[in-house]
């Protein structure tokens, strides 16, 4: 194992806590959070903030999946489901809340490690896909700012499309800025100058 994990465990039976926890800390892993309930399993990991969720479905007060929920919407983690029960309705409701791994009981110790690696490679890919997708959508932002600042200055200053591109480089290196801030320097100057009634 590489990676030492602040896992938070949650099931109404003291057994499986224990099991859990035992199996786990073998594994070279922390426990940071035991709970017996859901709603105690939302409450811990929002002032803990663990790496990892493992929790059975049925619990009092709030089920494991709603609590999955919960947890997935204060901030992204990987949750592992560990149940007695396998019906359609769960596994449906499972992915409905994000859950990254649903393991049937009775589990093995020797289960836990290999979903754990699982689950972590699928939620770094995840991850390193939403980091794309938002990076593409701040360049596609930035691009379009750039354009609209680079024809401000082609009608203002007369320039020629490459000539108010090179303008604004220039611009921002002198500023020592990246181009899209001065691009946004540039459209607020040009909103500012702006006879009210033409905003």
């Amino acid at each position: 194992m590489t990676q030492k994990l602040r896992i938070a465990i949650a099931d109404d039976e003291p057994d499986m806590r224990k099991f859990l926890q035992g199996a786990l800390m073998r594994l070279g892993h922390e426990v940071t959070v035991l709970a017996a309930t859901g709603r105690e399993l939302v409450e811990h990991c929002r002032a803990d903030r663990p790496d990892l969720v493992i929790t059975d479905i049925k619990m009092p007060d709030l089920d494991g999946l709603d609590a999955a929920g919960q947890i997935y919407r204060d901030g992204l983690v990987p949750i592992i489901v560990v149940s007695a029960h396998h019906d359609p309705e769960f596994i449906e409701r499972a992915e409905a809340h994000h859950v990254a791994a649903y393991l049937v009981k009775p589990i093995k110790a020797a289960h836990l490690g290999p979903a754990i690696s699982v689950v972590l490679a699928r939620f770094e890919e995840f991850r390193a896909l939403q980091r794309e997708a938002s990076d593409l959508r701040q360049a596609l932002e930035d691009r379009k700012v750039i354009e609209r600042a680079k024809g401000i200055l082609m009608k203002e200053a007369k320039l020629d499309e490459e000539s108010a591109f090179r303008r604004l480089q220039q611009l921002a290196s002198k500023k020592s800025q990246k181009l899209a801030a001065t691009a946004r320097a540039i459209l607020d100057a040009a909103e500012m100058l702006r006879p009210p009634d033409a905003r």
